[in-house]
């Protein structure tokens, strides 16, 4: 038992370590020397929890889809019983995607996703878990939508949703708060628009 807890420690400490590394340095940047230091392990350690750099790619994409599952479903539920307006889940929804803390780990991992088969696979399974939230959220703004209509519509919140998360490249006016906001009056004022 104690030493299960000790490997989740260890785990758990070389996942925030690679996090900030990888997001300051970069992925192939970083050496294992560095990252076993920062997280205060061995590198033997690091190989005995994880096969090489690639496998703590895809554990940080994992959590990150583990988490982001988790708030979409309470965004979920929010709507559902009437907590929030659509208007005010899609806001939350693009507020969520702007947090910049780890935008050039976010830039890392899409390029890797490129390049590892693997971490790219992982990438579209975690866009296809709340491709049904982001349709169940299209169609609470326009109970019409189906069909090319709501796969369009899909495909734009997505798109924003990609965007805003890589919005600070384009020296944005607004605030993270005022974004969303905008973001999410346009997202449903177009999908109510659509016929």
């Amino acid at each position: 038992m104690v030493a299960a807890q000790h490997e989740k420690s260890s785990r758990d400490r070389v996942l925030a370590a690679a996090r900030d590394l990888f997001n300051s340095h970069g992925f192939h940047q970083t050496s294992m020397a560095e990252l076993a230091s920062a997280a205060q392990v061995s590198v033997g350690q690091i190989y005995r929890l994880f096969k090489g750099k690639e496998d703590i790619i895809e554990a940080i994409v994992h959590a990150d889809a583990d988490q982001w599952a988790e708030d979409v479903d309470i965004l979920r539920k929010r709507l559902d019983s009437g907590e929030l307006s659509i208007d005010d889940t899609f806001e939350q929804l693009m507020l969520h995607v702007i947090d910049e803390k780890d935008e050039a780990l976010s830039f890392d991992i899409l390029a890797e996703s490129f390049r590892n088969p693997t971490v790219g696979e992982m990438i579209g399974t975690m866009c296809g878990r709340f491709r049904d939230d982001i349709r169940d959220f299209a169609c609470a703004a326009n109970p019409e939508l189906s069909g090319e209509a709501l796969d369009g519509a899909e495909e734009m919140i997505l798109a924003c949703m990609f965007g805003l998360g890589h919005r600070s490249l384009s020296r944005p006016n607004l605030s993270p708060e005022a974004s969303a906001r905008r973001a999410a009056q346009m997202i449903v004022a177009g999908l109510k628009a659509v016929r």
